[in-house]
């Protein structure tokens, strides 16, 4: 799709296909969601969550931004607005799962990778992928022979650390009601790799 007649053109062909085979489905999500996973991923047109995980509308509640990040908790006053979605998601839909999915070739990372050269990265883009530095400078530091994955692989940790500095997240998972996994994408292989929780090494899924 390249221009709005082409978005409209596809609304049709939804309003007609999905839509309509599907539409007892949408009159029930137009009463309120339940959705079960809570996707942080990113915003890259490439790895699209619902696709990946053959999810039908409504099961999964997803918050997409540049590099799957996730900020740490703060108190402070600001627009937060991955912190909103995560306290709405953990406080009121209750979800059980929340998975952080990067994915391969991702521009944030390469981003966060290039202000390490000092290379300009973009007026919005540079402070928010400076929540990547500590990991960036140790994956750099340890001489990793593809810095670009081992980012992508290593900031799904930070993030999932991060998810834990909030009070309510924390709660969720001491009362076993909630639990945090990692996820990758290699898009042009069509392959999902899972983060083991205690080695923090991402297997293939097969």
């Amino acid at each position: 799709m390249h221009t709005p007649e082409d978005l409209q053109q596809g609304y049709r062909r939804f309003r007609n296909g999905a839509y309509s085979d599907r539409v007892r489905l949408y009159q029930d999500l137009g009463e309120g969601q339940d959705p079960d996973v809570m996707v942080i991923a990113c915003c890259d047109s490439r790895a699209e969550p619902a696709e990946i995980f053959d999810a039908a509308p409504g099961q999964l509640f997803v918050v997409r931004n540049v590099a799957n990040l996730v900020p740490p908790f703060e108190s402070t006053p600001g627009l937060h607005g991955v912190s909103a979605a995560l306290e709405f998601a953990v406080t009121a839909l209750r979800v059980k799962h929340i998975v952080v999915m990067g994915h391969g070739g991702c521009g944030g990372v390469s981003a966060s990778l290039s202000a390490a050269k000092d290379k300009p990265v973009g007026r919005f883009i540079a402070p928010w992928v400076e929540l990547l530095d500590a990991s960036r400078d140790s994956v750099l530091s340890a001489g990793a022979d593809d810095p670009q994955t081992e980012l992508e692989h290593v900031g799904i940790g930070q993030s999932l650390d991060n998810l834990r500095t909030f009070p309510f997240v924390r709660e969720a998972i001491e009362a076993g009601q909630l639990a945090l996994h990692g996820a990758w994408f290699a898009i042009g292989r069509g392959e999902l790799h899972w983060r083991d929780a205690q080695t923090g090494q991402f297997q293939l899924i097969t």
